[in-house]
């Protein structure tokens, strides 16, 4: 039962409104599903954005932000509860400690960290939690067929890029998280040693 979901996400709102209705959307998706919004802390961008309509819609928030980007990044003083830690490393730990997965909204380098992080972690069996990409506007089109370029060259097991789900609007990939199968960690961890 997923009762709450990471979202990755810009600290910009990007070129075009389309990235701030989706990050809306996936709010309302969240809220209706009863999903608690586990983020960055971060009160501008898409951050801003999401953090903003899940309150508004009554949904719960948690973000976790780094000292050092408390004034960056405009630490939200508006959400349900704000976790100030050390350093990036202790944000993204905690950030996947109270998650039940995970969701890469259109973002830039950090975000693209951060899926990646919870994508290894997931291939090295260290977590057992689902991973998505929602993919606004085919903004990770280049990206996926990039993954797809990893199998083909024999740097990424096929089994290994299905890790991933994508989908365009946000109820269908809260539906296909709702569907998944947790594989217990040694399952897992056998898995990768076949393939290795």
């Amino acid at each position: 039962m997923i009762k709450s979901l990471c979202v990755y996400c810009g600290s910009s709102s990007g070129l075009t409104p389309h990235y701030a209705d989706a990050a809306r959307g996936l709010a309302m998706a969240l809220v209706e599903r009863d999903i608690a919004l586990v983020y960055g802390g971060g009160n501008v961008g898409l951050m801003g954005v999401i953090a903003d309509e899940v309150m508004r819609l009554g949904g719960q928030t948690t973000g976790v932000i780094p000292t050092a980007l408390l004034n960056r990044e405009v630490g939200h003083q508006g959400l349900t509860r704000l976790h100030v830690v050390d350093n990036m490393h202790e944000r993204k730990a905690m950030m996947a400690e109270l998650s039940d997965g995970f969701i890469a909204m259109p973002g830039g380098i950090g975000t693209l960290e951060e899926l990646f992080e919870v994508l290894t972690w997931s291939q090295l069996g260290i977590h057992d939690k689902p991973i998505g990409v929602l993919n606004v506007g085919g903004y990770y089109d280049a990206l996926l067929a990039f993954i797809q370029h990893m199998v083909t060259q024999g740097f990424l097991k096929a089994q290994q890029a299905t890790l991933l789900m994508v989908e365009a609007e946000a109820p269908a990939l809260l539906d296909r998280f709702a569907s998944f199968e947790a594989q217990p960690h040694e399952k897992l961890l056998n898995r990768v040693r076949a393939e290795a």
